[in-house]
Parts: C-alpha cells; sequence; structure tokens
C-alpha cells in the first residue's frame, strides 16, 4: 500500500512539476509500480489494450479525416456564423453544442469529433483555441449526465439500482439535473475560460504560416485564370501540349490537368502539364491568359469555357500537385542561365511558374531571362518531384518543407463521403449494439479506403500518442488502487466519518469520495467501486439508495482538475498547450461548485 501512494503521490508532482512530459511521468509510475511487484505484467500493459485507448486511437483518425477533407472548416463555419462574430456567443453555441452531442455519443467521441471543427472555427475567427478547447473537454463530460446512455458511470448505477430495487432507470431519469448542470456549468465556464484565452499559441515561424493559398494570392496565378472543359467532340482530343504550341499560338498557359470521376466516390486526379502530356476527353485544362485569347482557342478546338460565376474556375487545387518556392544560392551553378535552360521540366518533373526577385514577381515571357543571384523560383509539380527537388541542396534551398506542405492540402471534394462516415458512426454509436470500439474503428478504416487521406501515413500522423500513452499508463493504477485495498480504505473511512451527521453528509462523502478517486483511476473503475458502498451506506443509514446512486455517477463523470482522470481532458491537453496546473485553476473551482450544486440538486429530484 505504501508504495502505491507514494508513486502516485510522486506522479501526481510530476504532472505539477511540469519539466517532464506527463506521458513520461505515467510511464515512470507504471515501471515503479510493475517492477515493485504491485502490479503484474499483464495488468500493466492492459491500459494499451483497453477499448477506450483503442476507440482513441481511431477516433484521432476519423477527426483527421474530418478536418483533412475540409469538412471541419464548413461545420465550423457554421458555428462561426451562429457565434455571429462574438467570442462570449461563439463560447455558448461551442459548450451547448458539444454538451447535447455529449448526452448521446461517448464523451470521448464527442471530444474527438468537435476539436477539429472547432480548432477551425477558432482560426477563422480569429480567437484563442485554448479558451474553447478545455471546456469543450469539460462541457462533453456534463452532457453525458444527460442520459443514460451519456456515459459509463451512468450505466453502472443503472445496473446496480434495478439489482437493488428492480426497478429499472429510463433513457431520460437523469436528464433534470443533468440540464441543471450543464447550464451551470456553462455559466460557471464563461468567466473561467477567459484565464484561458490570453495563453500564447505556438502557430510557427512565418514561413510555416505562409499557405500555398498565399503564395499563389502572392503570385497572382489566379489572375486570368480558365476552366475549360475538353467534350468528346472536341479534336484536340489525343493532342499534346506540345503540338499545340499554346505559347506560341495564343498566348496562354496551361498550369493544370485534371480528370474528375464522378460517382459515389468521387475522385480527382491532377497532372503538372507538360510538353508531352496528353489531353484527352473529358479533361479539364485550367489555363492561364487573357480572355480573349483563351477564347480564340476554345472556339478554335470546340472546347467549353467556365462562365465568370464558375466558382470552380478561380483558384487552384493541390491534392497531387503542389507548390514550393527555391531560394538560388549566391554560389550556384544555375546563376545567369535562362529559365527556358534551365529545363527542370525534363531533369526534375517540375515547372517553373515564376521568379520573386526584390519585391517584384515575374510571372510572364519567364523563358528568356536569366536567373540572378538571391532569386526565388516558384515550382510546381507532383509532391513526390518537389520532394526529389528539395535534395539538390548545391545550388539552392526549397522554402518550408513539401511532404508536410502536401499534408496539410485539404481533400475539399472527398468532405461529403467524411460527413457520410461520420454521421454513420454517429448513428452506429448511439443505436447499434455493436461495441462503440468497432463502430469507430470501422469508421476510421473508412476514412482511410476512400481516399479522405492522401497517405495512410498521414491517416496515422493524426494520433496523437501523447494523449493515447499518458491514458493507456494511467489505467492500470485503478488495480494498485484496489490490489493494496487503498481504494477501499479512503471510501469507507470517509463514508463512515461523515455518515452520522446527515444525509447530506453522507452524499457529500460519497460524491467527494467518488471525486477523489476519479483523479487517479478511470471514471467507470471508480463508479464500480463506490456504487455498492453507496448502496450499503444508505441502507444502513435508513434513506433511499437512489440519490447516493446519483451522487457517485456525477462524482465520477464531473472530474475536471487533472488531465488524465478522463480521456476528454487528455484529449485536448497538447492541442490547447495546457499544463497540469492550467487545469487545477480550471477544473478545481468548476469542479467544487458543480459538486456543491449537485449536493442539493439531486435531493430536489430523487428524495432521500
Amino acid at each position: 500500500m505504501l508504495i502505491t501512494i507514494i508513486t502516485l503521490a510522486l506522479a501526481a508532482a510530476g504532472f505539477v512539476w511540469g519539466r517532464i512530459r506527463a506521458d513520461i511521468v505515467a510511464l515512470i509510475a507504471l515501471l515503479v509500480l510493475t517492477l515493485s511487484g504491485t502490479l503484474s505484467p499483464q495488468e500493466a500493459l492492459s491500459g494499451f489494450s483497453n477499448p477506450i485507448v483503442v476507440m482513441m486511437v481511431g477516433l484521432f483518425i476519423v477527426g483527421g479525416a474530418i478536418f483533412n477533407t475540409g469538412l471541419a472548416k464548413m461545420i465550423g463555419a457554421k458555428l462561426s456564423h451562429l457565434g455571429n462574430g462574438s467570442p462570449t456567443r461563439l463560447f455558448l453555441v461551442v459548450v451547448l453544442a458539444t454538451g447535447l452531442i455529449g448526452g448521446f455519443v461517448s464523451n470521448t467521441g464527442t471530444v474527438a469529433l468537435m476539436l477539429p471543427i472547432v480548432v477551425s472555427m477558432a482560426a477563422a475567427s480569429g480567437a484563442s483555441v485554448s479558451r474553447f478547447l478545455m471546456p469543450l473537454a469539460f462541457a462533453s463530460s456534463i452532457g453525458g449526465m444527460l442520459t443514460l446512455i451519456g456515459t459509463p458511470p451512468n450505466l453502472v448505477i443503472a445496473e446496480t439500482w434495478e439489482e437493488h430495487s428492480g426497478q429499472p432507470l429510463t433513457m431520460f431519469s437523469f436528464l433534470p439535473t443533468g440540464l441543471i448542470c450543464l447550464v451551470a456549468g456553462t455559466v460557471l465556464l464563461i468567466p473561467l475560460s477567459r484565464l484561458l484565452s490570453a495563453k500564447k499559441q505556438n502557430s510557427g515561424s512565418s514561413q510555416d504560416r505562409r499557405s500555398l493559398a498565399d503564395i499563389v494570392e502572392e503570385y497572382n496565378l489566379n489572375h486570368d485564370l480558365w476552366r475549360v472543359d475538353v467534350p468528346a467532340s472536341s479534336p484536340i482530343s489525343g493532342l499534346s501540349l506540345g503540338a499545340l504550341s499554346l505559347r506560341a499560338n495564343y498566348g496562354v498557359d496551361v498550369l493544370e490537368l485534371r480528370v474528375e470521376r464522378r460517382g459515389l466516390l468521387k475522385n480527382v486526379t491532377q497532372e503538372a502539364p507538360s510538353a508531352s502530356s496528353v489531353i484527352e476527353e473529358g479533361d479539364i485544362l485550367f489555363i492561364r491568359g487573357p480572355r480573349q485569347n483563351v477564347e480564340r482557342f476554345v472556339t478554335d478546338y470546340g472546347l467549353r469555357i467556365a462562365d465568370d460565376n464558375d466558382e470552380s474556375r478561380r483558384h487552384l487545387d493541390f491534392y497531387d500537385i503542389g507548390l514550393a518556392e527555391i531560394v538560388v544560392l549566391p554560389n550556384s551553378g544555375v546563376l545567369k542561365e535562362t529559365i527556358a535552360g534551365l529545363d527542370f521540366r525534363k531533369t526534375y518533373n517540375v515547372n517553373i511558374l515564376g521568379v520573386r526577385r526584390g519585391g517584384e514577381y515575374i510571372t510572364d515571357n519567364l523563358g528568356d531571362r536569366k536567373v540572378a543571384k538571391g532569386d526565388v523560383l516558384l515550382v510546381q509539380g507532383t509532391w513526390k518531384a518537389i520532394e526529389k527537388i528539395s535534395r539538390n541542396t548545391q545550388n539552392w534551398v526549397v522554402l518550408g518543407e513539401p511532404e508536410s506542405q502536401a499534408s496539410k492540402v485539404t481533400i475539399d471534394y472527398k468532405a461529403p463521403m467524411a460527413a457520410v462516415i461520420m454521421l454513420a458512426m454517429i448513428s452506429g454509436l448511439v443505436f447499434s449494439s455493436v461495441p462503440a470500439v468497432f463502430i469507430v474503428l470501422s469508421a476510421a478504416v473508412l476514412m482511410m479506403l476512400t481516399g479522405c487521406f492522401r497517405t495512410i501515413a498521414d491517416a496515422y500522423g493524426t494520433i496523437n500518442w501523447e494523449s493515447i500513452v499518458l491514458i493507456a499508463a494511467m489505467m492500470p493504477m485503478s488495480f494498485a488502487l484496489e490490489k493494496t485495498g487503498v481504494s477501499e480504505t479512503v471510501s469507507v473511512a470517509l463514508v463512515d466519518a461523515l455518515g452520522g451527521i446527515g444525509p447530506h453528509w453522507l452524499m457529500a462523502g460519497i460524491y467527494f469520495t467518488t471525486s477523489l478517486l476519479t483523479l487517479f483511476i478511470s471514471n467507470t473503475a471508480t463508479a464500480v467501486l463506490m456504487a455498492p458502498i453507496a448502496v450499503q451506506s444508505a441502507v444502513a443509514y435508513g434513506v433511499s439508495p437512489l440519490p447516493m446512486l446519483f451522487a457517485v455517477t456525477f462524482g465520477a463523470s464531473l472530474c475536471f482538475m487533472s488531465p488524465f482522470s478522463t480521456p476528454p481532458n487528455a484529449l485536448v491537453m497538447p492541442a490547447g498547450q495546457y499544463t497540469f496546473m492550467d487545469y487545477v485553476r480550471i477544473g478545481a473551482p468548476l469542479q467544487l461548485i458543480l459538486g456543491l450544486l449537485m449536493i442539493f440538486t439531486i435531493p430536489l429530484f430523487f428524495p432521500f
């Protein structure tokens, strides 16, 4: 028992100290308890196979797909519109929407789904994301108190109550107390969350913040950009771009060739144009040049040009092809070479679209221009080709990281597919009897198979391993507390001390004992441990066990002052850049006030 208490105390001190990452502290504590013999190897590793941890991995992938396809941005824009530009109104929209969803979907699933949406919404509105993410996690836990299926502790006490009384709790037995808790929690979080909005966000360097859209805007590439469709009747089908000599004959440039396959699974294939690129019927050409020149080309070959109201003609997309700037080094061997003489298309399979020279952006008549010291060349090609050109460090340096840029590209045409999979997952979680972990894993696999990520590596890259390891390493602590008798000793002692004063004091003892234990073990394990103690104490005191059982589930679920007390708290920790003390500063007063409120509210609906 002593080893367990000392280990957990030192782990808590490590979390507060904050100099060592939380997941490393948790792993050290787990190793100490295992090597000391307190935990068996099987018990120590059980957290890594726990369904909740496995489900979190799947939810990270699902959330990543929602972000990667732009679906998060779309939903975030809708929420921002509801917020009408007011930070407080935005906050209320996020908290209340999360709370209501949390009543029907697990709090872990709710946070994983809402996290990318809230990040996009905060970025679009210019608000600090740290103000929203911790309240998001808290609101998901509070929302779980609205229904029977909202959180596992609710199911635990429902089963205990039915075994004791023979009467089941209904789906909405929790609703009256849950609604009061949600309203009170929202009101309390408004001032508390302002303490988080001042946190500095690590937004990276200015170069990292320059998106592909920014580069396109700087070089004015969308100016005079036209989308041209190739119908089956066009004589251009089968001809190469080199044979057409568009620059010489029409004074225009083709910036992209695209093929769109529509159907159940829409797919888009892009090609960076070259002289050997062959045009086929159904292709889409993105052409840059004066309108009258483009119209002449379209008329000559029986093509179709998108009208001015067609938004698809107004911007370039970067699914398969990308852009990058390369800085020519002072001692480079390409100095004084002409752009045409470099022949990047033949050597590297990329095109040079522009040159930045000082404050001037040059995009017209590039072929005869000579490369000068300090020039920045804008190249276009597949992401793999750009990655290849970045390896030539003797002549130039590629700004940014092409693979990193590629992973940030939004595959927006897959947003409808991501939405269908997300809604199917939510429906399965609410209505299906299939275990939640398999529903979530199925959704994650579907997101990958349907192309919601560029690569499988991108999908795995969305998993936040710090959160996964933190939760998996802390879960086995419940075995240590139970095996050594710490949990039962603390529970029985507190209940015995307070039970003789009055039913409200007994409820307070049960509530805050549960709340205290949830700081160290999962809320479900705490509810399983405390539910029979609550029933026995109520029967011995001569009152109904039902309000005591509700005290157990509220105490287990409304635990906010630690990042590892519930999975949602851990999920938002890295994205919000929170420290352990942030949870104490914001979560402790919220947990205490809501606890006191529930002690007096629960008996109003479930009398002693």
